[in-house]
C-alpha cells in the first residue's frame, strides 16, 4: 500500500520517482539531463575560453605555424635528394640544413660588404626618381600634388631602408628566427612523433581521417615552398644577371631584393619591380625601359611557367584571396604574419575540403542505408 500511496503522490504528469525516466532536479547532478546541459555549458566555456587563448597567443602560434612551413621545406629538400643521393633521411637532413646555414651565411655576408654602399644610396636615388616622376605629372595637369606626395613617398621609402638594412643582419629578429629554426629542425627530424601526439588527443574515429588530412597538408605545403623557393631563384639570379648585362646600378642589390620580395606573392614583384624601374631611370630613358622590360620577361617566366607548374601539384589558391589574407595578416601581425598569410590559406582550404569530403561520404552511406532499408 505504501508504494501505491507513493505512486499516487506524484503530481499530474510526472513520471513516478525510481523509474529510469525520472527527470533531474536542479541538485541532481547524476541526472542524465543536468550531464547533458553541463557538458553543453563546458563546450561553449572551453570556445570561449579558446578563442581568448588563441587572441593573446596569437604570436606565438604563429611562430610555431612559421616552424612547421620551415619543417615542411626542410623535409621537401630531403626528400629531393634522395631521388639522387641513396644514403639516409637523417644524411640528407644534414645536408639541407648546412645548405641553409650557408645561403644565410652568404646573404649576410654579401649584403653586409658588397651591398653595403649600394643599400645607402638605394633610398635617396629611389626617392630622387620618384619625385621627378610626379613632378611631371604635376605639370602635365595630372592632379598629382608633388609636395603633399612627398611626406607619402618618404615615409614609404623608410621600409624600402629597413628591408635593405633586415638583408644584412636580423638583429631585430633574432629571438623570433632562432626558435623557428628549432622547431623547423625538430619538427623535421621527427614528425610521426608529433603527428601521433597529437591524433592521441582526438577521438578514435576522427584519428584516421586526422592521420590522411595531415598528409595532404604536408604534400601542399613542400610543394607551395618548393614553387615559392624556385620562383624567388629565378627572379633573383635572373634580374640580376639581367641588369648586370646592361650595368644597370646596384643590379646585385636589385636582384637579391627581386629574390627575397618574391616570397611574398601579389605584393613583392610590383614593389621590387618598381624599385628596380625607378633606378633604370637613373641612368636614362633607355635604361628605365630596358628595365622595364626585364621586369616583364621574369614575371611572365614565373607567371606562365612556374607559378602552373607548381599549382598543378598544390592547392590552388585565388590571388584575390591570397591579397586578402597578406592585408589582413600584416596588419595584424606584421612582416611574419604577410609571409605565412599564404601557406595558412592553403591549409585552411586544405582542411575545409578534406572536411567537407568526409560529410559528403557521411551523407552518402546514410543514404545508402535508407535505401537498402526500404528495399
Amino acid at each position: 500500500m505504501s508504494g501505491d500511496m507513493d505512486l499516487q503522490a506524484q503530481p499530474p504528469g510526472e513520471t513516478p520517482v525510481g523509474t529510469r525516466a525520472h527527470r533531474a532536479g536542479p541538485t541532481d547532478y547524476a541526472g542524465d539531463e543536468v550531464r547533458r546541459e553541463a557538458k553543453k555549458a563546458a563546450i561553449w566555456i572551453g570556445m570561449a575560453a579558446l578563442v581568448v587563448a588563441v587572441v593573446f597567443m596569437a604570436q606565438p602560434l604563429l611562430v610555431i605555424f612559421a616552424g612547421l612551413v620551415f619543417a615542411a621545406t626542410i623535409d621537401g629538400g630531403a626528400r629531393l635528394l634522395g631521388r639522387i643521393l641513396p644514403i639516409g633521411r637523417g644524411w640528407r637532413i644534414t645536408l639541407v640544413l648546412l645548405g641553409t646555414v650557408a645561403f644565410l651565411g652568404w646573404t649576410a655576408w654579401f649584403a653586409g660588404t658588397t651591398l653595403a654602399d649600394q643599400a645607402a644610396q638605394l633610398p635617396a636615388t629611389v626617392e630622387t626618381q620618384a619625385m621627378r616622376a610626379l613632378t611631371w605629372l604635376d605639370e602635365h595637369n595630372m592632379g598629382v600634388q608633388a609636395e603633399d606626395m612627398k611626406s607619402v613617398l618618404q615615409q614609404a621609402l623608410g621600409g624600402v631602408g629597413q628591408l635593405t638594412r633586415a638583408v644584412g643582419g636580423l638583429l631585430g629578429g633574432a629571438t623570433t628566427l632562432f626558435l623557428v629554426l628549432v622547431l623547423g629542425i625538430y619538427l623535421a627530424v621527427e614528425p610521426r612523433l608529433y603527428q601521433r601526439g597529437f591524433a592521441w588527443m582526438l577521438p578514435m574515429e576522427s584519428r584516421a581521417h586526422f592521420h590522411g588530412t595531415a598528409a595532404l597538408m604536408g604534400k601542399s605545403l613542400r610543394m607551395l615552398m618548393f614553387g615559392r623557393l624556385l620562383g624567388m631563384a629565378v627572379e633573383g639570379v635572373g634580374t640580376w644577371v639581367a641588369l648586370a648585362l646592361y650595368g644597370v646600378p646596384m643590379s646585385g642589390l636589385l636582384g637579391l631584393l627581386t629574390g627575397l620580395l618574391a616570397f611574398l606573392p601579389n605584393i613583392g614583384a610590383p614593389l621590387s619591380g618598381l624599385i628596380m624601374v625607378l633606378v633604370g631611370f637613373s641612368g636614362g630613358t633607355t635604361m628605365g625601359l630596358y628595365c622595364i622590360a626585364v621586369y616583364v620577361v621574369v614575371q611572365t617566366v614565373d607567371g606562365n611557367i612556374i607559378v602552373p607548374m607548381v599549382a598543378k601539384k598544390t592547392v590552388d589558391l585565388a590571388p584575390a584571396l591570397v591579397l586578402g589574407a597578406q592585408l589582413i595578416m600584416g596588419a595584424l601581425f606584421g612582416i611574419l604574419g604577410l609571409a605565412l598569410a599564404d601557406p595558412l590559406v592553403a591549409m585552411i582550404k586544405v582542411w575545409l575540403e578534406r572536411h567537407s569530403a568526409r560529410n559528403a561520404s557521411i551523407a552518402q552511406a546514410g543514404d545508402d542505408g535508407a535505401v537498402q532499408g526500404s528495399a
